[in-house]
């Protein structure tokens, strides 16, 4: 059977998704989905792979991100419609099975992302609650499940408050950091450029920058509430440059201060690397910044859930996948069957998978989509395929870039990372 043969397009019914989110919500959608999959859970494992170099990883990837950013602003006033990747790739190749292969790899990825960001809430919740990790996670995954399934405007209002709190647990460990030891701004620099000739560090930031990739996921799911957001065209490229560059100082000045204060070996050995920081920055117990990490990696988790069910729903819309998956519940206006079972799929893969598989194995695949995304412009403007009036544009020069660096990451990282 080929693909898509029974999966015939939805009709159009009378539940519509509703239009309620403005940029403000979008950018903290971003920015909650974003940090909660990065710094939260993953900056020991980065500054164990980088060592002091670990905000040139950061960086790295941030750079890698930015040329695609671009690409995904121009798309989204181009094909304003939700399951972004997927209908950008039929749009401008129009292969069926390539459609449903880069939108299958988003939720893959998704899936794979909310898996690790569970684990990882698991190993804060485990330092407060002596339970098996196992049945934390499955707890973490339902609740959060309840949670994205509510209602868009209920859910993206308390992913923004929990936003607000996982941020403000950053600036004071960078404020901590920085104001009790100001005189080490000044090796900021080194740290963002290690040494041409330095093998080992080079190495070690190219093995480390598909973790510190992974942390920055999370800019292109705001694209799969375009068809929730209010006039999309103008706010959707706003949303995800703000988002990339506050992302990115943040990850920046926290990695660089981890690297300075906390020895490799110890960050090593933790599940919980932003408590043990704010212990060691403070003095005070990290019941407090541990509250804040488990909120900071919880609202990942329902930020992904809400995106991957979008996805799932636009490409069930589209015809490309079951027809039962893209149903509207009438009460919330939201897909909560799709909501149902990628939850089912993210708890099996956070129960049997250890945490770095799972975020190299995201940001592998995310890579790959990217290419995709980045390829597709590149068609649509060799094809001479104009935008709309009031869409963002950019020269072709950065989907290409962002071509040439999504592959040069993903070899980079498989001949140097460790």
């Amino acid at each position: 059977m080929r693909i898509g043969e029974n999966m015939k397009p939805i009709p159009k019914e009378a539940v519509h998704l509703r239009r309620s989110i403005g940029l403000g919500g979008l950018v903290l959608y971003g920015l909650g989905v974003t940090i909660g999959a990065g710094i939260y859970v993953l900056v020991g494992e980065t500054i164990v792979r980088a060592g002091p170099y670990a905000p040139a990883a950061f960086l790295l990837s941030a750079i890698v991100m930015g040329f695609t950013a671009a690409s995904f602003a121009e798309l989204s006033g181009r094909v304003p419609q939700a399951a972004g990747e997927a209908v950008y790739v039929e749009k401008s190749f129009g292969i069926a099975w390539l459609t449903v292969l880069v939108g299958l790899a988003v939720l893959v990825e998704a899936m794979i992302a909310a898996a690790a960001i569970a684990v990882g809430a698991a190993g804060y919740v485990g330092e407060l609650v002596v339970l098996p990790k196992e049945m934390l996670v499955i707890c973490i995954v339902l609740s959060m499940a309840a949670i994205a399934g509510w209602g868009i405007r209920e859910s993206v209002a308390i992913a923004g408050a929990m936003t607000l709190v996982e941020v403000a647990g950053l600036l004071v460990i960078i404020i901590f950091g920085l104001f009790n030891d100001a005189a080490s701004l000044k090796d900021l620099p080194a740290a963002l450029m290690p040494p041409v000739g330095d093998g080992v560090a080079l190495s070690g930031v190219l093995g480390a920058s598909m973790i510190a990739f992974f942390a920055f996921i999370g800019f292109d799911d705001v694209v799969n509430l375009v068809e929730e957001a209010r006039h999309p065209r103008k706010v959707m490229p706003w949303a995800i440059g703000i988002t990339l560059f506050l992302v990115t100082v943040l990850y920046v000045l926290v990695s660089f201060v981890a690297a300075q204060r906390i020895p490799v070996e110890a960050l090593a050995q933790t599940s919980a690397p932003i408590s043990l920081l704010f212990e060691r920055l403070t003095g005070l117990p990290p019941l407090v910044i541990t509250l804040v990490a488990i909120v900071a990696t919880m609202n990942g988790v329902v930020i992904i859930l809400v995106m991957a069910s979008r996805v799932a729903y636009g490409m069930a819309k589209a015809g490309r996948m079951p027809a039962w998956i893209g149903v509207l519940s009438p009460r919330t206006q939201t897909p909560l069957r799709a909501t149902g079972l990628i939850a089912l799929i993210v708890m099996v893969c956070a129960v049997f998978t250890p945490l770095d598989t799972l975020a190299e194995t995201s940001s592998e695949v995310l890579l790959c989509v990217f290419t995709m995304i980045n390829l597709a412009l590149v068609r649509f403007k060799l094809q001479g395929v104009e935008a709309p009036d009031d869409a963002f544009t950019v020269h072709i020069i950065f989907p290409i870039a962002g071509v040439v660096c999504c592959v040069g990451l993903l070899i980079g990282a498989s001949l140097f990372g460790t």
